[in-house]
């Protein structure tokens, strides 16, 4: 297998590793632990308007995101489809995670720890996609 689909295998399970936490904490209503920011600025995020997008959670979002790049990826391996369906989706994600890192960075003026983790990730995954 070649060297950019594993980063692509593992920074996708790192994805759906990250945003299943978040989901869990979505469920529970319960705040994230904020690792290298002050906590209120996760809360603050965690519960803004911006926290949904067209009433879905972005975390849901996200995990699904994450597990359809490792599905198509995994068939992609096995030749059943092209690589562009996982650029679309990753391109997709990467742009949202700009989007939303503009918002923290501007509008919240606060960080998520986990939304940056998600954001260096769908980074990395993008320019795989550029760079392969």
């Amino acid at each position: 297998m070649e060297t950019y689909l594993i980063v692509i295998l593992v920074f996708a399970g790192i994805g759906i590793i990250n945003t299943a936490y978040l989901v869990s904490h979505v469920i529970s209503k319960k705040p994230v632990k904020c690792l290298f920011f002050p906590p209120e600025w996760c809360h603050k995020v965690q519960f803004s308007k911006y926290s949904r997008t067209l009433g879905i959670p972005n975390p849901v979002t996200g995990l699904g995101f994450y597990l359809a790049i490792l599905i198509l990826t995994g068939l992609f391996v096995q030749g059943t489809i092209a690589f562009w369906p996982i650029a679309t989706i990753i391109t997709i994600g990467f742009l949202f995670s700009v989007y939303f890192t503009i918002i923290q960075a501007f509008v919240l003026k606060a960080f998520c720890t986990w939304c940056v983790v998600s954001a260096i990730d769908f980074l990395v995954l993008f320019l795989v996609v550029v760079l392969r």
